[in-house]
Protein backbone atom coordinates (compact mmCIF):
# COMPACT_ATOMS: atom_id res chain seq x y z
CA UNK A 1 0.00 0.00 0.00
CA UNK A 2 1.23 3.79 -1.20
CA UNK A 3 1.90 6.03 1.50
CA UNK A 4 -0.31 8.90 1.38
CA UNK A 5 1.20 12.25 0.08
CA UNK A 6 2.02 14.91 3.22
CA UNK A 7 0.21 17.85 3.16
CA UNK A 8 3.42 20.09 1.96
CA UNK A 9 5.01 18.81 -0.79
CA UNK A 10 8.20 20.56 -2.14
CA UNK A 11 11.39 19.81 -4.50
CA UNK A 12 14.58 21.82 -5.33
CA UNK A 13 17.98 22.17 -4.14
CA UNK A 14 20.14 20.79 -0.37
CA UNK A 15 23.47 21.71 -0.74
CA UNK A 16 26.23 20.58 2.04
CA UNK A 17 27.06 23.77 3.89
CA UNK A 18 30.20 24.44 5.52
CA UNK A 19 31.04 27.71 7.81
CA UNK A 20 34.15 28.72 9.50
CA UNK A 21 33.46 29.52 13.14
CA UNK A 22 31.80 32.82 13.69
CA UNK A 23 33.95 36.48 12.32
CA UNK A 24 36.58 34.51 11.14
CA UNK A 25 37.15 34.37 7.00
CA UNK A 26 37.35 31.38 5.00
CA UNK A 27 40.37 32.13 3.86
CA UNK A 28 41.77 32.03 7.26
CA UNK A 29 40.11 29.24 8.78
CA UNK A 30 41.57 26.09 10.17
CA UNK A 31 38.20 24.36 10.89
CA UNK A 32 34.30 24.48 9.51
CA UNK A 33 31.03 23.56 10.68
CA UNK A 34 29.34 21.21 8.27
CA UNK A 35 25.52 21.56 7.48
CA UNK A 36 23.27 21.60 4.71
CA UNK A 37 20.84 24.19 3.56
CA UNK A 38 18.27 25.05 0.55
CA UNK A 39 15.56 27.12 0.75
CA UNK A 40 12.50 24.70 -0.16
CA UNK A 41 14.01 21.90 2.43
CA UNK A 42 14.47 24.73 5.06
CA UNK A 43 10.54 25.34 4.82
CA UNK A 44 10.27 21.42 4.65
CA UNK A 45 11.80 21.11 7.92
CA UNK A 46 10.14 24.44 8.95
CA UNK A 47 6.60 22.85 8.55
CA UNK A 48 7.39 19.88 10.50
CA UNK A 49 8.48 21.67 13.12
CA UNK A 50 4.70 23.05 13.96
CA UNK A 51 3.52 19.80 13.23
CA UNK A 52 2.04 19.80 9.73
CA UNK A 53 3.30 16.94 7.56
CA UNK A 54 5.80 17.45 4.87
CA UNK A 55 7.70 16.15 2.00
CA UNK A 56 10.83 17.17 -0.12
CA UNK A 57 12.38 15.42 -2.92
CA UNK A 58 15.12 16.25 -5.62
CA UNK A 59 18.33 15.03 -6.42
CA UNK A 60 21.38 14.87 -4.49
CA UNK A 61 24.90 13.32 -4.96
CA UNK A 62 25.40 9.36 -4.03
CA UNK A 63 28.14 10.70 -1.56
CA UNK A 64 28.83 11.65 1.97
CA UNK A 65 26.74 14.95 1.36
CA UNK A 66 23.80 13.85 -0.19
CA UNK A 67 23.47 10.79 2.62
CA UNK A 68 23.83 13.56 5.36
CA UNK A 69 21.08 15.76 3.49
CA UNK A 70 18.44 12.79 3.65
CA UNK A 71 19.16 11.33 6.76
CA UNK A 72 18.95 14.83 8.21
CA UNK A 73 15.52 15.47 6.87
CA UNK A 74 14.07 12.18 7.31
CA UNK A 75 15.19 12.82 11.53
CA UNK A 76 13.51 16.26 11.21
CA UNK A 77 10.34 14.29 10.30
CA UNK A 78 9.83 15.24 6.34
CA UNK A 79 9.24 12.12 4.07
CA UNK A 80 12.42 11.88 1.25
CA UNK A 81 10.88 8.45 0.16
CA UNK A 82 10.68 10.61 -3.05
CA UNK A 83 14.14 12.20 -3.10
CA UNK A 84 16.84 10.64 -5.51
CA UNK A 85 20.48 9.70 -5.36
CA UNK A 86 22.33 10.01 -8.29
CA UNK A 87 25.64 8.06 -9.19
CA UNK A 88 26.83 10.54 -12.26
CA UNK A 89 26.62 14.11 -10.53
CA UNK A 90 27.58 15.57 -6.92
CA UNK A 91 25.99 17.53 -4.28
CA UNK A 92 26.17 20.80 -5.01
CA UNK A 93 28.33 22.56 -1.94
CA UNK A 94 28.22 26.28 -0.57
CA UNK A 95 30.68 28.08 1.65
CA UNK A 96 29.36 30.81 3.82
CA UNK A 97 31.35 33.97 5.77
CA UNK A 98 30.41 36.68 8.05
CA UNK A 99 33.18 39.33 8.67
CA UNK A 100 32.92 42.43 9.17
CA UNK A 101 28.67 42.12 9.65
CA UNK A 102 28.64 41.26 5.79
CA UNK A 103 27.68 37.73 4.94
CA UNK A 104 28.89 36.24 1.60
CA UNK A 105 28.20 32.51 -0.14
CA UNK A 106 30.23 30.71 -2.42
CA UNK A 107 28.54 28.20 -4.52
CA UNK A 108 29.71 25.38 -5.78
CA UNK A 109 27.29 23.82 -7.85
CA UNK A 110 27.44 24.00 -11.44
CA UNK A 111 26.51 20.49 -12.68
CA UNK A 112 25.23 18.93 -9.94
CA UNK A 113 22.86 16.39 -9.59
CA UNK A 114 20.14 18.69 -8.03
CA UNK A 115 20.16 20.87 -11.72
CA UNK A 116 19.60 17.68 -13.49
CA UNK A 117 16.03 17.15 -12.05
CA UNK A 118 14.12 16.32 -15.35
CA UNK A 119 9.65 16.61 -15.96
CA UNK A 120 10.22 13.10 -16.39
CA UNK A 121 11.54 12.09 -12.77
CA UNK A 122 8.25 14.30 -10.95
CA UNK A 123 5.78 11.50 -9.55
CA UNK A 124 2.21 12.59 -10.22
CA UNK A 125 0.36 10.89 -7.79
CA UNK A 126 3.00 12.32 -4.77
CA UNK A 127 2.01 15.71 -6.19
CA UNK A 128 -1.98 15.08 -6.46
CA UNK A 129 -1.82 13.79 -3.45
CA UNK A 130 -0.55 16.74 -1.40
CA UNK A 131 -2.67 19.43 -0.31
CA UNK A 132 0.05 22.42 -0.91
CA UNK A 133 2.50 22.18 -3.63
CA UNK A 134 5.75 24.66 -2.83
CA UNK A 135 8.02 25.57 -5.18
CA UNK A 136 10.62 28.50 -5.47
CA UNK A 137 12.61 30.73 -8.46
CA UNK A 138 15.81 29.15 -7.63
CA UNK A 139 14.90 25.34 -8.86
CA UNK A 140 13.64 27.23 -12.01
CA UNK A 141 17.33 28.80 -12.30
CA UNK A 142 19.17 26.09 -11.72
CA UNK A 143 18.70 24.51 -15.67
CA UNK A 144 16.09 24.76 -18.49
CA UNK A 145 15.48 20.80 -17.27
CA UNK A 146 14.94 22.34 -13.86
CA UNK A 147 12.23 25.27 -15.04
CA UNK A 148 10.63 22.28 -17.27
CA UNK A 149 10.24 20.33 -13.90
CA UNK A 150 8.61 23.57 -12.25
CA UNK A 151 6.73 24.30 -14.58
CA UNK A 152 5.39 20.49 -14.81
CA UNK A 153 4.69 20.34 -10.99
CA UNK A 154 2.50 22.96 -11.22
CA UNK A 155 0.94 21.90 -14.37
CA UNK A 156 0.20 18.22 -12.25
CA UNK A 157 -1.00 20.18 -8.97
CA UNK A 158 -3.48 22.65 -10.70
CA UNK A 159 -4.95 20.04 -12.61
CA UNK A 160 -5.47 17.93 -9.21
CA UNK A 161 -7.25 21.22 -7.04
CA UNK A 162 -3.77 21.35 -5.53
CA UNK A 163 -2.66 24.59 -4.47
CA UNK A 164 0.06 26.26 -6.06
CA UNK A 165 2.59 28.09 -3.46
CA UNK A 166 5.01 30.21 -4.92
CA UNK A 167 8.86 32.08 -3.49
CA UNK A 168 10.55 33.80 -6.65
CA UNK A 169 13.27 33.35 -4.46
CA UNK A 170 15.50 35.54 -6.72
CA UNK A 171 19.28 34.44 -6.94
CA UNK A 172 20.80 36.79 -9.77
CA UNK A 173 24.15 34.84 -9.07
CA UNK A 174 22.13 32.11 -11.26
CA UNK A 175 20.85 34.34 -14.27
CA UNK A 176 20.46 37.50 -15.08
CA UNK A 177 17.31 39.31 -14.18
CA UNK A 178 15.83 39.67 -17.88
CA UNK A 179 15.96 35.62 -17.47
CA UNK A 180 14.45 35.61 -14.26
CA UNK A 181 11.58 37.75 -15.52
CA UNK A 182 10.78 35.83 -18.41
CA UNK A 183 10.52 32.82 -16.32
CA UNK A 184 9.36 34.20 -12.82
CA UNK A 185 6.44 36.31 -13.82
CA UNK A 186 4.19 33.76 -15.70
CA UNK A 187 4.75 31.39 -12.79
CA UNK A 188 3.51 33.70 -10.45
CA UNK A 189 0.21 33.88 -12.37
CA UNK A 190 -0.13 30.33 -12.38
CA UNK A 191 0.28 30.34 -8.16
CA UNK A 192 -2.57 30.48 -5.54
CA UNK A 193 -0.19 31.85 -2.90
CA UNK A 194 2.61 34.01 -4.64
CA UNK A 195 5.46 35.15 -1.64
CA UNK A 196 8.11 37.32 -3.35
CA UNK A 197 9.79 40.36 -1.27
CA UNK A 198 9.93 43.90 -2.16
CA UNK A 199 13.68 44.31 -3.01
CA UNK A 200 12.27 41.19 -5.15
CA UNK A 201 9.42 43.01 -6.66
CA UNK A 202 11.57 46.18 -7.54
CA UNK A 203 13.83 43.98 -9.98
CA UNK A 204 11.03 41.81 -11.53
CA UNK A 205 8.59 44.46 -12.64
CA UNK A 206 11.89 47.11 -13.12
CA UNK A 207 10.21 50.06 -10.93
CA UNK A 208 10.62 51.30 -7.32
CA UNK A 209 6.83 52.64 -7.37
CA UNK A 210 5.13 51.01 -4.98
CA UNK A 211 1.23 51.51 -6.25
CA UNK A 212 2.67 50.68 -10.17
CA UNK A 213 3.72 47.37 -8.63
CA UNK A 214 0.48 46.76 -6.88
CA UNK A 215 -1.24 47.03 -9.73
CA UNK A 216 0.74 44.09 -11.23
CA UNK A 217 0.36 42.33 -8.49
CA UNK A 218 -3.48 42.75 -8.16
CA UNK A 219 -4.30 41.54 -11.96
CA UNK A 220 -2.99 38.00 -10.33
CA UNK A 221 -5.06 35.55 -9.14
CA UNK A 222 -2.87 34.73 -6.14
CA UNK A 223 -2.97 35.94 -2.42
CA UNK A 224 0.06 38.10 -2.44
CA UNK A 225 2.34 38.23 0.20
CA UNK A 226 4.67 41.25 -0.36
CA UNK A 227 7.53 40.90 2.75
CA UNK A 228 10.37 43.75 3.52
CA UNK A 229 8.26 46.50 2.57
CA UNK A 230 9.43 48.66 4.96
CA UNK A 231 8.93 47.00 8.35
CA UNK A 232 6.20 45.70 7.22
CA UNK A 233 4.24 42.78 5.42
CA UNK A 234 1.53 43.58 2.78
CA UNK A 235 -1.35 41.09 2.12
CA UNK A 236 -3.06 41.58 -0.82
CA UNK A 237 -6.27 39.37 -1.49
CA UNK A 238 -9.39 39.94 -3.26
CA UNK A 239 -8.56 43.44 -3.93
CA UNK A 240 -7.89 44.21 -0.36
CA UNK A 241 -4.92 45.49 0.90
CA UNK A 242 -3.75 44.70 4.80
CA UNK A 243 -0.51 46.11 6.10
CA UNK A 244 0.84 43.47 9.25
CA UNK A 245 3.95 44.93 11.12
CA UNK A 246 6.64 42.76 11.53
CA UNK A 247 6.55 41.09 14.80
CA UNK A 248 9.86 42.20 16.31
CA UNK A 249 12.79 40.12 17.62
CA UNK A 250 14.00 40.43 20.67
CA UNK A 251 17.88 40.29 19.00
CA UNK A 252 19.24 39.50 15.29
CA UNK A 253 22.20 36.93 15.20
CA UNK A 254 21.57 35.52 11.64
CA UNK A 255 19.16 36.62 9.02
CA UNK A 256 19.96 33.51 6.88
CA UNK A 257 17.01 31.37 6.63
CA UNK A 258 14.47 34.27 7.90
CA UNK A 259 12.48 34.16 4.66
CA UNK A 260 12.45 30.23 4.42
CA UNK A 261 10.97 30.47 8.33
CA UNK A 262 8.46 33.11 7.05
CA UNK A 263 7.33 30.24 4.36
CA UNK A 264 7.11 27.72 6.42
CA UNK A 265 4.95 29.19 9.40
CA UNK A 266 2.70 30.76 6.24
CA UNK A 267 1.80 27.33 4.72
CA UNK A 268 1.78 25.92 8.02
CA UNK A 269 -1.13 28.39 9.11
CA UNK A 270 -3.09 27.85 6.00
CA UNK A 271 -3.21 24.25 7.08
CA UNK A 272 -4.11 24.49 10.78
CA UNK A 273 -7.25 26.08 9.28
CA UNK A 274 -5.93 30.06 9.44
CA UNK A 275 -7.45 32.48 6.73
CA UNK A 276 -4.35 34.06 5.10
CA UNK A 277 -4.03 36.91 6.77
CA UNK A 278 -3.78 35.63 9.99
CA UNK A 279 -1.46 32.59 8.31
CA UNK A 280 1.14 35.97 7.76
CA UNK A 281 0.77 36.56 11.49
CA UNK A 282 2.23 33.31 12.20
CA UNK A 283 4.78 33.44 9.51
CA UNK A 284 6.13 36.73 10.96
CA UNK A 285 6.62 35.68 14.24
CA UNK A 286 8.26 32.29 13.36
CA UNK A 287 10.28 34.60 11.08
CA UNK A 288 11.27 36.93 13.87
CA UNK A 289 12.49 33.74 16.02
CA UNK A 290 14.22 32.27 12.97
CA UNK A 291 17.11 35.33 12.86
CA UNK A 292 18.06 35.33 16.69
CA UNK A 293 20.07 32.01 16.32
CA UNK A 294 22.79 30.86 13.90
CA UNK A 295 21.89 28.64 10.82
CA UNK A 296 20.01 28.10 7.57
CA UNK A 297 17.17 26.09 9.46
CA UNK A 298 19.17 24.72 13.02
CA UNK A 299 16.40 27.72 14.47
CA UNK A 300 13.21 27.03 13.09
CA UNK A 301 10.94 27.00 16.50
CA UNK A 302 8.76 23.91 17.71
CA UNK A 303 5.21 24.93 17.48
CA UNK A 304 4.94 25.52 21.00
CA UNK A 305 6.87 28.53 20.79
CA UNK A 306 5.45 29.96 18.47
CA UNK A 307 1.78 29.26 19.88
CA UNK A 308 3.00 30.93 23.00
CA UNK A 309 4.22 34.21 21.44
CA UNK A 310 0.59 34.40 18.99
CA UNK A 311 -1.24 34.31 22.11
CA UNK A 312 1.01 36.87 24.27
CA UNK A 313 1.40 39.66 21.65
CA UNK A 314 -1.50 41.86 20.14
CA UNK A 315 -1.02 43.20 16.38
CA UNK A 316 -2.30 46.63 15.49
CA UNK A 317 -3.08 46.51 11.40
CA UNK A 318 -3.39 49.80 9.60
Amino acid sequence: MQQASPDIVTFGESMALFMPPEHRALERATELEQSFGGAESNVAIGVARLGVTSGWFGTVGDDPFGKMILKALRAEGVDVSHARQSGEAPTGLMFREKVAGRVSVHYYRKHSAASRVTPEQLDEAYIRGAKILHVTGITAALSPNCLAAVRRAIEIAKDAGVKVCFDPNLRLKLWSIEEAREALLPLAKEADYFLPGWDELKLLYDTDDYETVKEQLLQLNAVTVVKGYGDNTVVLENGNETIVPFYPAEQVIDTVGAGDGFCAGFLAGLRKGLSPLEAVRLASVNGSLVVQMRGDWEALPEWSAVEQRLGSKAWVER
